[in-house]
């Protein structure tokens, strides 16, 4: 069947005559298929599902449903231990093993049944107290005195303990092994490669040469001195109710010291009091903290970039696997698709945390709910970090020195021994050095024996002549070769520099 338009007219997209209509319409599904990694919107749970399944303890819904109830139970118990509050009896080593048993045993039925609740109260909160209730109902001391569930707390006495729980697990379990294992694989390279000598290119030119191992020490360096300031980051929490004033405490127990009993249940969980807060923990810290993860990104960014053009000038090659296509049409590449992948989720990571950084501090008066939405993005952004640890990681196994491709390039740009000849005749006092080896090296092509006649005319004492004689753009590499195999003392130490 052919179907024939008028020359010169165009049928309306809306006509039904309009064949192309007719094909969207019967290829168009109306099917909502279930949530897969392969049908989630969201690549972290999707393509990249098999590398953040660690994170959903922590970031997920059912991870914050667990610190909430976590944060709940612990100040039950605080709360129990305190003599001033006679209302509420301390607890018997069996009702103490019951509260544990809900936190080592709490599971995803246990926060779908919180999740039912909430759809009632419309309050997520809310929903994990009651949840609480009904559990202690099965339990005649603690259904007792179940009413000091969330005793005194606004929701936000609740999620900030949360959250900052979450992020002291995450960094704690999760990103600083990672960063810790990434600065012992670049202290590995950068301790057997220190000796190979290589070109320097300061502004995409030629320019005095390093050492390969040189280079690597000096990521890792940088990335210890972040891990440092991540490992030392203060995570801060409160439990000061609504407006952070303990106003129902102190009339319901006018006795009691409530801000060192805040106190010591915060630095109870291994964070640190905040006493001076409106109804949320102002985020201050979290704002730092994911500074921090910003600038460990960015410094992956940058050395995700160097190693892919190290590749791309054939400094580096990459291990085949078997089965690996580079491209749909052209059989000989072998791209260099790990790093390519770190460098985006990194960048992907920092739009996300930068953002954080600049809203979370930011709340209306005493509080407004914009925190709120963007906190339960934060796992995405660690997440994308995560991922790109893991790519940066299988590229770095892939690479192979090419030290021929390295040496061609050393011995093609013997003008970078203009730098060490004329410091000599400046050294001795010959006037216009620099600028005699500028006219000599400039734009020019420069052999060994260029180099060689210079020196050989120069008035300067023997010792000196010899030592520039002996110097090749393979041996002109300074102290790179020390500095590189300094790095492990270097890293030992704590990086507060």
């Amino acid at each position: 069947m052919v179907c024939r338009l008028p020359v010169g007219r165009a049928i309306p997209y809306t006509c039904a005559a309009n064949p192309f209509r007719q094909i969207l319409h019967l290829t168009q599904s109306t099917h909502t298929p279930d949530l897969t990694s392969l049908t989630a919107i969201s690549p972290i749970d999707g393509r990249y599902a098999s590398r953040t399944e660690s994170l959903r303890r922590i970031f997920s819904e059912y991870g914050l449903i667990f610190y909430r109830v976590k944060a709940e139970v612990t100040w039950f118990m605080h709360l129990a231990a305190q003599a001033d509050i006679a209302e509420l009896a301390p607890l018997s080593d069996e009702d103490l093993a019951t509260l544990q048993g809900w936190l080592d045993n709490f599971s995803p039925d246990d926060a779908a049944t919180i999740k039912a609740t909430e759809r009632e109260t419309n309050h997520d909160v809310k929903a994990v107290e009651y949840w609480l209730k009904s559990q202690a109902a099965e339990h005649p001391t603690l259904a007792a005195c179940s009413e000091f569930f969330h005793f005194s707390c606004t929701s936000e006495d609740i999620n900030n303990i949360a959250y900052a729980l979450m992020l002291k697990d995450y960094r704690d379990d999760e990103l600083l092994p990672a960063m810790t294992a990434l600065i012992e694989n670049l202290s590995k390279r950068a301790r057997e490669t220190a000796d190979t000598s290589m070109l320097s290119r300061t502004h995409g030119q030629t320019a005095s040469p390093t050492t390969l191992g040189k280079e690597f020490a000096n990521v890792a360096a940088r990335l210890h001195r972040q891990r440092s300031q991540l490992q030392s980051s203060v995570l801060f929490g409160k439990m000061n109710g609504a407006v952070g004033n303990f106003n129902a405490h102190s009339v319901a127990y006018p006795s009691v010291d409530w801000p060192l009993l805040s106190k010591t249940y915060i630095e109870s969980l291994g964070l640190t009091y905040n006493p001076y807060t409106i109804q949320i923990e102002p985020h201050d810290y979290m704002a730092e903290y994911f500074s921090i993860v910003c600038r460990i990104n960015t410094i992956l960014i940058d050395f995700c970039r160097d190693c892919w053009s190290y590749i791309s000038i054939g400094y580096f090659g990459q291990k085949t696997v078997a089965g690996e296509v580079g491209s749909s049409t052209m059989p000989h590449k072998v791209n260099p698709i790990d790093f390519e992948n770190a460098e985006g989720n990194c960048g992907l990571a920092n739009a996300i945390l930068a953002h954080l950084s600049e809203k979370l501090p930011i709340s209306r008066w005493q509080r407004d709910l914009s925190d709120s939405t963007v906190l339960r993005s934060v796992g995405v952004g660690f997440a994308h970090t995560g991922i790109a640890l893991q790519s940066l990681t299988k590229g770095l196994d892939k690479l192979e020195v090419r030290h021929e491709a390295i040496n061609n390039d050393l011995e093609g740009a013997w003008e970078v021994l203009a730098e060490p000849v004329q410091m000599v005749m400046r050294k001795h006092g010959i006037e216009g050095a620099y600028e005699k080896l500028k006219s000599l090296t400039r734009g020019q092509t420069i052999q060994a024996n260029d180099v060689a006649e210079l020196v050989a005319s120069l008035d300067i004492p023997e010792e000196d002549k010899q030592r520039l004689h002996s110097l090749s753009p393979q041996a002109y590499t300074g102290l790179a070769e020390r500095l590189a195999k300094e790095l492990s003392g270097y890293i030992q130490q704590p990086a507060d520099r």
